[in-house]
């Protein structure tokens, strides 16, 4: 049985469609994310699972059994939200059995249960600490915690990295995941951050305009989405306008319009004349000369230094600026040089060009 289901579940403000017939089902103990930019709707989907909205249409059920007709407080679902909500005035300790005083849990057993989740999250004998003397770090883990006691069937998280420095935002990436994992609870996870979503999750749910585009694996989405926006916001990838020349055995030959050709796999149902997008990601391009209409030739423009992720940015003589993966033992290359990249014809993934 899936822990979480959604049907078709529409969301309206007037005339506007925050969410349209968005439908997902989330097993067991996954760590399912919805990721997408902000204003797609993503927020507005999980406020109606947590029950703060009500859904213009649709169903949504927990464990089988919809919860349209249940408050917020009656559904077993918990949410943490991007700025926690900690209570400043409560130490550790009573801010966790804050939820289980206020269900009616016997008052001899909170203690214990207190300190068996903070346990659990990696922070024994906290209880009277209060809540300034805690870092970033620890606060995310007391808010989890104050979730967790409850033994909710779902856990929401709505951004809750995103008030986070970037280095404590990637340890809690690899945190968050481990506890899910010691939990084995199922998590909702809302971000826009790709890499979060890719690092943690199970599924993800790519979602623009308030519509699902794809769903699927992080490998699967960055090796094989189904669209021009999962292919630009999944993942870094160059992006190269052109014109569909021709399409022959499945690829087609894309003409640029400053001259030039790219070679790609269609992907979609795009015809010879129609304007599409060429998508190549920067580790998907070799320096070196490739076969015909395989390769583009140009200038290196400036280096991107960052360890073993260092890139270069190449103008091409089309005037396409292109990233570029460097590997370890590519030899040394600076501003200014000539160069070529050439790449696979079945990595350069080819739409119909997006609106806008």
């Amino acid at each position: 049985m899936n822990d979480l289901s959604c049907e078709r579940v529409t969301k309206k403000f007037g005339h506007f469609t925050a969410v349209s017939e968005v439908s997902l089902d989330v097993p067991s103990g996954a760590f399912f994310s919805i990721l997408g930019p902000s204003g797609c709707g993503k927020t507005t989907l999980m406020r109606m699972i947590a029950g703060f909205e009500t859904p213009s249409s649709g169903d949504i059920r927990i464990k089988g059994e919809s919860v349209l007709g249940l408050p917020p407080n009656r559904r077993n679902v918990k949410m943490v939200f991007q700025h926690l909500a900690l209570f400043p005035m409560m130490n550790v300790g009573e801010n966790i059995a804050y939820g289980l005083r206020c269900r009616g849990d016997a008052r001899s057993g909170i203690a214990e249960k207190v300190a068996r989740v903070l346990d659990r999250v990696g922070l024994p004998g906290v209880e009277e600490k209060r809540i300034e003397q805690l870092s970033g770090g620890q606060k995310q883990r007391i808010a989890i915690a104050r979730c967790m006691v409850l033994e909710p069937d779902v856990l929401l998280l709505d951004e809750p990295l995103g008030a986070l420095d970037l280095k404590l935002r990637e340890h809690m990436k690899i945190e968050l995941k481990q506890l899910q994992h010691q939990f084995e609870t199922t998590f909702l996870y809302i971000t826009h951050d790709q890499s979060e979503a890719l690092v943690m999750s199970d599924q993800v749910a790519v979602m623009n305009a308030g519509r699902f585009e794809q769903i699927g694996s992080p490998r699967e989405l960055y090796d094989r989405p189904v669209s021009g926006f999962v292919a630009g916001f999944v993942g870094d990838a160059n992006c190269i306008p052109g014109k569909i020349a021709e399409i022959r055995s499945g690829e087609a030959r894309v003409e640029l319009p400053q001259g030039g050709e790219v070679i790609g796999k269609l992907c979609d149902g795009s015809r010879t004349g129609d304007d599409v997008e060429v998508f190549l990601r920067p580790e998907a391009l070799h320096l070196g000369a490739g076969g015909a209409g395989q390769s583009l030739e140009g200038t290196v423009d400036s280096l991107l230094f960052n360890g073993a992720n260092s890139r270069i940015l190449m103008r091409a003589g089309t005037g396409q600026l292109l990233e570029v993966a460097i590997p370890a033992e590519a030899p040394a290359i600076a501003e200014g040089d000539a160069a070529t990249v050439n790449w696979r014809p079945d990595h350069a993934l080819v739409f119909a060009r997006r609106a806008g």
